[in-house]
C-alpha cells in the first residue's frame, strides 16, 4: 500500500469513568459558521406542563468536516442495527408473529 494510503490505527485510551459514558435522551445541534455543536443532556419527559428540568451531561463542538464524517458513520451504525433487529424479530428467531 502507497505511504498516503497506509492504513492508520487508533490506540486511544479513556480513564474507567469515561468508558462509562453518560446518558442522555435529549440533544440539540447548534452551528455557526466555523464549527457545529451538539449540546447532550437527561430531562424528565414526565413533566405534563411548564418548564422541562433537565441537566447537560456533555457539549461536543466539531469541524464541518467532522460533521460530515460522524453523520455517514451514524448512518452506517444505525443501519447495521436495523438489519439486526429485523432478523431478530423473524418468527423463525423467537421475534413476533403477525
Amino acid at each position: 500500500m502507497n505511504e498516503n494510503h497506509a492504513e492508520r490505527r487508533f490506540n486511544i485510551h479513556a480513564d474507567p469513568e469515561t468508558m462509562a459514558g453518560v446518558y442522555a435522551n435529549f440533544a440539540n445541534v447548534s452551528h455557526s459558521d466555523y464549527e457545529f455543536s451538539i449540546t447532550f443532556a437527561r430531562v424528565d419527559h414526565e413533566v405534563e406542563e411548564g418548564e422541562v428540568p433537565g441537566v447537560v451531561v456533555s457539549r461536543i463542538n466539531m469541524s464541518p468536516r467532522f460533521v460530515r464524517e460522524l453523520i455517514d458513520a451514524l448512518q452506517d451504525n444505525y443501519a447495521r442495527w436495523q438489519t439486526r433487529q429485523g432478523i431478530r424479530d423473524l418468527p423463525e428467531y423467537g421475534g413476533p408473529e403477525d
